[in-house]
């Protein structure tokens, strides 16, 4: 009976979200594109491709999602190397980035609408030796027509917050059925583990394992180069303080503004780095910056980029390029966590050793955030007065803020590892 009532009012959800969904496709672009596998539709290339191995098929959402999953295909390779994959995922950015990524050896494509026609086609194409879902991925319909064709079902970086399990909760019946097929439950940290339990996961399937993302943080020198060249011919050299708000959501730019333009009075050498998490948000950073008349160099005008004036700003409107960025910064603001619910990652910042600050609403990043917490290893602010009064002491004590970027990527180091540990979960040892 529950699995008769999703399969009726999941097409009624999604007829009614599609809207949401058409307007999306129209502002970030991309969405467009091999649109027809998200309904099964697979070019000849792309089965000809499926059909030359079997695969273990790896779902991953969005940018952090896929980060993940290409780095538990690499640990798994390393352990099984003669396997091949197919990746799928929701987004056009994170498609972007695991086109740009993955090894061609294996197969990219959008995931499907979870419905039952569509799903057992897919599967009959995919044909995959296992199923690995990326965090928090419970489609039912894939997971119950993956069981019953015998494919096992894994769940790596699992994790789920508050909100999702009060959401989930009033549908337990039907959670405990999906999640009794997964097996292991790979979580992040203890409260994880507590919230997929009480929601029906057999307790022996669920194994806590730290967060992948610790894993995931990897450098890229070359981009770091190019982050500094960018900034030297804007006249930023390296004796320059650099404030940086990465991964920002509306609201937050105006935060950062206000806060740069009162400190800049006592601190004439601040210089501010603008990366949001959306690019199609474009113009209305830009109309910010012009509202606080702060001139600003854009990363994708390399006209705007002029060596004959520094600017009040560089904004980077361009996708992929935060963690270059971090590296050259001294103080970070890790977005999407002092307006808006959820947070973004702050282990890429603290990786680089940096003194990473952030609001209150982290709830996406728990576990990581306990670490951080219990290791003095970052700064959270409850309010902007907050994050004003938290910048103006990193600024005046340059010691402290060494030291809280010294203990971050000290942390970073010391909970590597997770994925080496899920890869021999999931061959059962």
């Amino acid at each position: 009976m529950l699995w008769f009532l999703y399969n009726l009012l999941f097409p009624v959800v999604f007829v009614c979200m599609l809207p949401k969904f058409i307007s999306r496709m129209l502002k970030r672009g991309g969405y467009g594109q091999h649109f027809e596998q998200r309904i099964g539709h697979f070019g000849h290339n792309t089965k000809a491709h499926l059909r030359e191995h079997r695969r273990v098929w790896v779902h991953a959402v969005s940018v952090g999602e896929i980060y993940v999953a290409l780095r538990f295909i690499k640990a798994y390779r390393e352990h099984h190397p003669e396997t091949f994959f197919a990746l799928s995922t929701t987004t056009s950015t994170g498609h972007a980035i695991a086109r740009r990524e993955l090894d061609e050896r294996d197969v990219l494509f959008y995931f499907p609408v979870d419905l039952p026609i569509i799903i057992r086609k897919v599967l009959r194409i995919v044909n995959p030796v296992r199923l690995v879902l990326v965090e928090g991925e419970f489609w039912p319909n894939l997971i119950r027509l993956a069981d019953k064709a015998g494919i096992p079902i894994s769940l790596i970086n699992g994790r789920m917050s508050e909100s999702s399990y009060k959401g989930y909760r009033k549908l337990r019946s039907l959670t405990a059925d999906v999640l009794r097929r997964i097996n292991p439950i790979c979580v992040q940290g203890r409260v994880d583990a507590e919230r997929l339990i009480g929601i029906g996961a057999p307790p022996d399937h669920v194994h806590i394992m730290g967060t992948v993302k610790f894993d995931v943080a990897e450098r890229d020198p070359a981009g770091e180069v190019t982050a500094r060249e960018l900034l030297t011919n804007l006249r930023v050299d390296e004796s320059t303080t650099i404030l940086l708000g990465g991964s920002t959501w509306p609201g937050e730019e105006e935060a950062l503004c206000s806060l740069y333009q009162s400190l800049r009075a006592t601190h004439p050498d601040l210089f501010l780095v603008l990366v949001p998490r959306h690019v199609e948000r474009a113009d209305e950073v830009v109309q910010t910056l012009e509202q606080h008349n702060l001139s600003c160099a854009r990363r994708s005008r390399p006209e705007s980029c002029s060596p004959d004036s520094r600017p009040d700003v560089l904004f980077v409107d361009t996708t992929g390029e935060l963690r270059n960025f971090y590296s050259v910064a001294d103080i970070i603001f890790v977005g999407k966590s002092l307006n808006q619910h959820g947070g973004q990652n702050p282990i890429e910042p603290a990786m680089y050793g940096k003194a990473v600050v952030v609001g209150p609403n982290m709830e996406n990043f728990t576990s990581v955030m306990d670490v951080f917490r219990e290791g003095n290893g970052i700064c959270q602010v409850a309010s902007d007065a907050e994050l004003r009064g938290a910048v103006e002491h990193l600024l005046a004590h340059p010691d402290e803020r060494a030291g809280l970027g010294r203990r971050a990527g000290a942390l970073v180091d010391a909970n590597r590892g997770v994925m080496d540990r899920t890869v021999a979960r999931l061959d059962g040892e």
